[in-house]
C-alpha cells in the first residue's frame, strides 16, 4: 500500500476530498436525551440491563444452592490468547468447575460463549487466538494511504468486516443451540458493551437471547458480541435498533472496555444460596496487571501513549479492586490471574500470530502450574515495600 506523502497532493484536492468527506457522515436517529433508559429491542425482552441493575439470579430454579462458580473475563485484544491457554490448561489439570456465571468484555466476550459451554469447546478456543493474523480481525480503510482522513471524517480507522466473519464461525447454530439449553438449567451467560451516547455500562443477558424464538436472536447475539469487541476509533461503533411508543431510534454501542476492565455480578448474588453455600469468583485478566515502569521522553506522543495507558492501567486496578470488595463482602472466594510483568510482545502487528502463541502456552503453563491463582490485585499487596500510606 503506498504511504501518504502530502506534498504529492495539491491543496484544493485535500479540500475537496474533505469537504465531500465532511458531507458524507452517516446520520442516525438517537434517542431523546429525556428517555435514554427507556429504548427497547424490538421483538425481545429482559435481554439487557444497566450495570448497577445487573443482578443475575445465580439459583432462579433452586438448582445451584450449595455454591456457585464465576468466571469474568476482561478485555485486552490480542492477549485475549493469554486467557485462551489459561482455560485449555485448566481443563487439563480436571480441576475446572462448570460455571454458574460466565462474563465477558471486549476481547472477553469473544472468549465467554466458548468457555461458558465447556472444555469442549477448548480446541475453537485455541485456534482462534493462536493461528488469527490483524488482517483476520480488521481491514483498515486505506483512504489516502495509511487511513488517516478516515481517523478525521469518518467513524473509525478500520473496518470489522472480517471480525465479523470470525465471530460468525465461532457462534456456529450448534453453539447458539448449546447455549440456550444451558440457560434453561439456569446458568447465565453475560457481555458487556458501553451505551457511548448515554456513557453508562450495558449488561446483555446472552443466554435469554439464546433462547428467544425471535428470527434475528443469532444475529443480535453476534452483533452483541462485535460491539463488545469494537474498540472506539479503530473499529466503527455498532448501532442498534431500539423503540419506543413504537417509534425506531438508534443507540450506539462501543467496546465495553471504555467503562470497565471487567464486569462481575450483582451484590445481591447471594439470595437464596444456603448460608454455608461455597462461591468462587475466578477473574481471568487478559493483559498485565502489575506496574509497568518506563522513562517516558519529553514528547508529546510519548506523554499522551503512557497517559492513555496509564489510564487503562488504573481502570484495571479499579474494576478488579471493585469485585474483590464485592467478593468480599458476599463471603464469596476471590482469585485472579494475569498477564506475567515480564512478559514482552515482540512482533510489530496489532494481532501477531507468533506472540499470540507465545501468550496462549503461558497462560497454559500457569495454569497447570502448582501456583495457578493470585489473590491480592497489585498495590493492595501489603508485603509490596512501594505500598503507599498515608502519612502521619
Amino acid at each position: 500500500m503506498t504511504s501518504f506523502k502530502p506534498r504529492t497532493v495539491s491543496i484544493s484536492v485535500i479540500i475537496l476530498l474533505i469537504t465531500t468527506i465532511a458531507g458524507c457522515a452517516r446520520s442516525r436517529s438517537p434517542l431523546p436525551v429525556d428517555r435514554v433508559a427507556d429504548g427497547q429491542i424490538p421483538g425481545f425482552n429482559a435481554i439487557r440491563y444497566w450495570e448497577a441493575q445487573h443482578k443475575p439470579p445465580i439459583n432462579p430454579n433452586s438448582k445451584y444452592s450449595s455454591g456457585c462458580n464465576i468466571l469474568a473475563l476482561s478485555g485486552g485484544g490480542s492477549k485475549g490468547a493469554f486467557g485462551a491457554g489459561y482455560l485449555n490448561g485448566w481443563s487439563d489439570t480436571g480441576t475446572r468447575p462448570q460455571f454458574n456465571i460466565v462474563t465477558g468484555i471486549s476481547t472477553g466476550a469473544l472468549i465467554a460463549p466458548l468457555a461458558f459451554l465447556g472444555p469442549e469447546y477448548d480446541e475453537e478456543l485455541a485456534i482462534s487466538y493462536t493461528t488469527v493474523e490483524t488482517k483476520d480481525i480488521l481491514r483498515a480503510r486505506g483512504l489516502l494511504g495509511n487511513g488517516i482522513l478516515p481517523l478525521l471524517f469518518s467513524e473509525s480507522y478500520a473496518t470489522t468486516k472480517p471480525l465479523q466473519r470470525m465471530i460468525d464461525g465461532l457462534l456456529t447454530p450448534e453453539v447458539f443451540r448449546a447455549i440456550a439449553a444451558e440457560h434453561a438449567k439456569g446458568r447465565r451467560l453475560y457481555i458487556g458493551t458501553t451505551n457511548i451516547d448515554a456513557q453508562r455500562m450495558m449488561v446483555w443477558d446472552m443466554g435469554a437471547i439464546a433462547s428467544s424464538d425471535h428470527p434475528d436472536a443469532r444475529k443480535l447475539f453476534e452483533k452483541v458480541m462485535l460491539a463488545s469487541a469494537s474498540i472506539p476509533g479503530a473499529f466503527p461503533p455498532v448501532l442498534f435498533e431500539v423503540q419506543i411508543d413504537g417509534k425506531l431510534y438508534d443507540e450506539m454501542h462501543v467496546d465495553g472496555g471504555v467503562i470497565t476492565g471487567v464486569i462481575g455480578y450483582g451484590s445481591s448474588l447471594q439470595k437464596g444460596l444456603d448460608t454455608n453455600a461455597a462461591c468462587n469468583l475466578y477473574v481471568i485478566k487478559n493483559g498485565k496487571l502489575d506496574v509497568e515502569h518506563a522513562q517516558v521522553k519529553r514528547k508529546a506522543l510519548p506523554i499522551m501513549k503512557r497517559s492513555i495507558a496509564t489510564i487503562m492501567k488504573a481502570q484495571a486496578w479499579s474494576s478488579m479492586i471493585r469485585l474483590r470488595n464485592i467478593a468480599k463482602q458476599d463471603n464469596v472466594t476471590f482469585r485472579y490471574i494475569s498477564l506475567p510483568e515480564n512478559f514482552e510482545q515482540k512482533g510489530e502487528e496489532m494481532f501477531d500470530p507468533k506472540d499470540m502463541k507465545r501468550m496462549y502456552d503461558l497462560g497454559y503453563s500457569i495454569a497447570t502450574s502448582d501456583k495457578p491463582w493470585q489473590k491480592e490485585v497489585p498495590l493492595f499487596k501489603e508485603d509490596e515495600k512501594w505500598l503507599w500510606t498515608p502519612p502521619r
